[in-house]
């Protein structure tokens, strides 16, 4: 056997880690591959008059409306105390068991005539109203993140593919948050869907960019509507904040009035509680159900998250009927325990004598007839 020649050794070793390290740079740059694509666009110039005429746009940006119950700051506060607990208290913040789904049996079938509403988990939910289908914030990427290797990961499976859910009327957005407004969700969308996109002035950015044709986006302001058939569609406001990178507010964030000739359904989307509830009540009320974000809440950002007790009265001052939690369940995004949004409403709920339903991810909920509360979530965490 041939002895090595002095220094061969160490300058195989160093060619070993300097090839190493190459694969593994190229696997990062592969991974990233489609962050700058994720962070989607800024509004497109042509369309920049119709942003800067919004009476929620000023100094370059959106704002919330005046509030006297929350400060108009759109920016959580968040200190050092607040990051240590991010880090370091993570204890009981997702489940130790397999988080219950349900994958829908039959085949393809007419949408309700009456109330429908199946949440797939997170605020991802399909509304069924009057022979409509409003497809509400879609996520079914494992992370909620401009990178699928990084980021809040799936706490449970998506209940169904997007590829096998029926035709939709529509694909309603919140606001761009990777949470609610995913990339490569939506391009999948486009390819197993034709609805139309209506989503927050500047959002149309991010989609185009993505892929989506342009017949198939609607922007609106706070209070517009748009008419789809007998499916009338309303952005309203909310208060929180957008942001995809390191620049904030450059796209709108609202809620949404979903109404069809006899029927109505509000979904909050993101939202700290603030007068606005009472008036969207008042200007659009009654609701037969309400689907109101409850989780990822803290003291720290209060003004862009509601907790549960907060939900509770936002959903009283919608004037609603029932009410079916979201933002809960699917990421851990939050400082608190996996299962105290939904113990906390249970309590408020009950203390207020609001009707209530906590489906399982993929449940379909008949909102004439919700099925009984049976703790599903109980011993989970």
């Amino acid at each position: 056997m041939s002895e090595a020649q002095p220094g061969t050794t160490g300058r195989r070793g160093r060619l070993l880690a300097l090839a190493a390290l190459a694969a593994g740079a190229g696997a990062a740059a592969w991974s990233l591959r489609d962050l700058p694509a994720a962070f989607g666009r800024r509004p497109d110039a042509e369309r920049e008059e119709r942003v800067r005429s919004s009476p929620q746009y000023r100094d370059g940006v959106f704002h919330n409306a005046p509030s006297s119950l929350a400060r108009d700051t759109a920016r959580p506060e968040i200190d050092r105390g607040t990051v240590r607990r991010m880090l370091f208290e993570r204890e009981g913040r997702t489940p130790t068991l397999p988080v219950p789904t349900v994958r829908t049996a039959g085949g393809p079938r007419q949408a309700a005539e009456g109330v429908e509403i199946t949440w797939y988990g997170h605020a991802s939910a399909l509304v069924e109203i009057e022979g409509a289908r409003v497809l509400l914030d879609p996520i079914w990427s494992d992370r909620c993140s401009p990178t699928a290797h990084v980021g809040p990961k799936r706490l449970h499976p998506v209940p169904v593919e997007l590829e096998e859910l029926p035709p939709v009327d529509a694909v309603l957005i919140s606001h761009d948050h990777y949470d609610h407004l995913d990339m490569a969700t939506v391009k999948r969308l486009v390819l197993s869907q034709s609805a139309p996109f209506a989503v927050p002035l500047g959002i149309g950015g991010h989609l185009r960019r993505w892929g989506v044709p342009e017949h198939r986006i609607i922007e609106l302001d706070w209070d517009e509507t748009c008419t789809l058939g007998d499916l009338v569609l309303t952005l309203t406001s909310a208060h929180h904040f957008s942001g995809r990178g390191l620049t904030r507010n450059t796209t709108l964030w609202g809620s949404w009035v979903i109404a069809g000739p006899t029927r109505k359904v509000f979904y909050t989307g993101d939202s700290g509680y603030f007068e606005g509830y009472k008036a969207i009540g008042e200007q659009h009320g009654p609701f037969d159900a309400a689907l109101v974000q409850i989780g990822a809440y803290d003291e720290a950002w209060s003004d862009i998250h509601m907790t549960p007790e907060d939900a509770v009265q936002a959903h009283r001052d919608l004037d609603a009927g029932l009410l079916v939690p979201v933002h809960w369940c699917t990421f851990n995004l939050g400082l608190h325990p996996w299962a105290e949004p939904v113990e906390r409403l249970l309590a408020e709920a009950k203390a207020q004598a609001v009707p209530l339903a906590v489906p399982r991810p993929g449940e379909r909920v008949d909102v004439d007839n919700p099925p009984e509360l049976d703790g599903w979530w109980e011993g989970l965490a």
